[in-house]
């Protein structure tokens, strides 16, 4: 047998012995996949790095619309209270009986900077696989969603009043 047809065979066999070892692992359900017991180091680290290329790669092409319309981040406010604010908090609302029983945690939207408009459309879009973020695409057209990305942008600097008064407006 020559050099190329050995190293094949050993890869061959490699990869066999772990696709084996994959369904083996996966059919023992020795891995706990409950919401209340944390993923090891390892894959938590693969789930994030996946969930990071995997949103980058798709909403690097999403062209935003004005995010600095007053009237686009109202109805933002008031699809995040109906909608969002459970997982996510908003400001002076910081813990929810929802979001205690979630994992991975939501981020609390209410603290972060949400400057990668593009990012924060596909996510809301699209939602995230095993996490407890919904796809509202399927319920929500694309200009209510650019309405939530507008709200979320000026979300962090808000005081808990203004985020009350915006989440209570109604327009005409």
């Amino acid at each position: 047998m020559n050099e190329v047809a050995k190293i094949s065979l050993i890869i061959a066999a490699t990869l066999a012995a772990v696709a084996i070892g994959g369904i083996a692992f996966v059919g023992s359900g020795i891995y706990n996949i409950g919401a209340d017991d944390h993923h090891t180091k390892i894959v938590l680290s693969i789930i994030e790095q996946l969930r990071e290329r995997s949103i980058a790669v798709r909403a690097r092409a999403i062209d935003p619309p004005n995010l600095e319309d007053p009237t686009r981040i109202a109805v933002g406010a008031e699809h995040y209270a109906a909608l969002c604010v459970g997982c996510h908090l908003a400001p002076g609302v910081t813990k929810s009986d929802v979001r205690a029983g979630l994992y991975p945690h939501p981020p609390n939207l209410a603290q972060e900077d949400t400057h990668d408009a593009q990012r924060a459309f596909w996510t809301i879009k699209h939602g995230i696989k095993m996490s407890a973020m919904p796809a509202w695409g399927k319920t929500l057209d694309d200009a209510a969603i650019w309405d939530l990305v507008a709200f979320l942008r000026q979300m962090p600097a808000m005081t808990p009043e203004t985020y009350q008064q915006l989440s209570k407006h109604r327009s005409g």
